[in-house]
């Protein structure tokens, strides 16, 4: 695939192309990742974005989180999903999930960043008015953290596994691999792609995988989407080091909101929330790869490779000395290696792949997590690094959904909410992005 022809969009151009994009892809109350490819809201898209419109708009960035917890389910989830409208160019669609909820959703999670973006707007906004829409907004995101820790990390291991590798949001990345062997996707129920109406079958993940996704789907359906059945009987059951960092940012997110809102009582749960996790995330070390890595809970076998949802590690604000040391190595290999960081899967490795998805593209908003965690640690040039790549992408290639490591070509869904929403963060606080309240 040839190089893109570059933009060279200015940095003023850039932020009203950036809200451009988000306000064109807002439905009333919530975003859309893109049209056509994604027409539904997405859980950790959607809190990202609402960032996004906390540059220029924080009533529409605390709808955009208010609309998301509004379809949390009993247990305390909320959906990777949501199903506002019926559109005939997404597949799976709400009935293939068929989980009985009032406005359909789907029957799994995603990444919970909503706290760390939650913050951001109490951070912005922390008059009467703010903190009031924050304490709402907190106590849905208690419930789904409890739900996390309750549901996806049954054994108190201080690791969370997903059920899904589309639960991960990385859907296709290779640390799911060797784990969806044990998934039969052989007897699935006839369906149709739509994703590749939109994408280049290259970009986009194969049919053998497709295949594996849905017959997880019919499984969980098959359940009647009951979390703890799911939890024991799914034969896909894997920790994931990327919702274990970003779960563990955001319960120490979650705790400096509960002291500055007064939610005294959550406090201790939260705390041991965090200390056990603190321990936990050693059990995803791969010794034998010098990484942070997927962990198969049914085999007890790591997966994957060196992964940009490894480089969370730095985020989250773990890793001993020498696994940070290991850690900051794989980051410098990698990006001389590439055109531009981070790339999402490691090009060293057979199956990389510069353009397809998860396996070799780099994320912008990936990136924002890594470049903040690698500055709060300690690794300034690596973080101005991160920063420089994303910043190159952006002006030299537009708002695509990610981008080819090695050249840059912008790829998979366009005029991108999170993309855009990236942009705006960069923009407004200037690298790194960093807004916290203070404990």
């Amino acid at each position: 695939m040839g190089a893109a022809e570059k933009l060279h969009v200015d940095d003023a151009t850039l932020s009203r192309e950036a809200q451009a994009i988000i306000t064109g892809n807002d439905r009333g109350g919530y975003t859309v990742p893109t049209a056509g490819l994604y027409p539904y809201q997405w859980n950790w898209d959607s809190a990202i974005v609402a960032m996004g419109f906390a540059a220029f708009d924080l009533d529409r960035a605390w709808a955009e989180i208010e609309t998301l917890v509004a379809h949390q389910w009993p247990d305390g989830m909320i959906p990777h999903i949501v199903f506002h409208k019926e559109a005939p160019t997404y597949f799976p669609g709400p009935n293939v999930w068929d989980t009985g909820r009032p406005v359909p959703t789907s029957g799994h999670s995603q990444p919970p960043v909503a706290a760390f973006c939650a913050e951001e707007l109490l951070a912005r906004d922390n008059g009467a008015l703010g903190q009031a829409r924050a304490a709402r907004v907190f106590d849905a995101l208690m419930r789904w953290h409890r739900w996390w820790h309750d549901y996806r990390d049954p054994g108190a291991l201080g690791i969370v596994a997903i059920t899904h590798p589309w639960e991960s949001g990385r859907d296709n990345s290779p640390d799911w691999d060797e784990a969806l062997k044990a998934v039969d996707g052989s007897n699935v129920a006839p369906y149709e792609r739509r994703d590749l109406k939109h994408v280049d079958a290259k970009m986009r993940p194969t049919k053998e995988e497709y295949d594996r996704y849905i017959a997880l789907v019919e499984f969980g359906r098959s359940l009647g989407w009951n979390a703890r059945d799911i939890g024991q009987r799914n034969p896909f059951f894997v920790a994931d080091p990327g919702t274990t960092f970003i779960l563990l940012a955001a319960d120490r997110a979650l705790l400096r909101m509960a002291k500055f809102l007064n939610k005294i009582d959550d406090v201790p749960v939260i705390e041991e929330w965090i200390a056990r996790a603190e321990t936990g995330v050693n059990r995803l070390w791969d010794a034998s790869q010098e990484t942070f890595a997927a962990l198969d809970l049914r085999t007890s076998k790591h997966g994957g490779g060196v992964s940009n949802a490894a480089m969370l590690c730095f985020f989250a604000g773990v890793g001993s000395n020498d696994q940070r040391a290991a850690m900051i190595g794989h980051f410098r290999r990698i990006r001389a290696k590439t055109g531009f960081g981070v790339a999402s899967h490691d090009p060293d490795q057979p199956n990389f792949d510069s353009i397809r998805y998860w396996r070799g593209p780099v994320w912008a908003f990936m990136n924002m997590m890594i470049g903040r965690g690698l500055n709060e640690q300690g690794y300034e040039a690596e973080g101005h690094q991160v920063w420089e790549d994303t910043r190159a992408l952006l002006s030299g290639y537009g708002f695509a959904e990610y981008f080819d490591c090695n050249d840059g070509s912008p790829a998979g869904g366009g005029a991108f909410s999170w993309t855009a929403a990236t942009w705006l963060q960069y923009a407004a606080q200037g690298a790194p992005w960093a807004p916290q309240i203070k404990e």
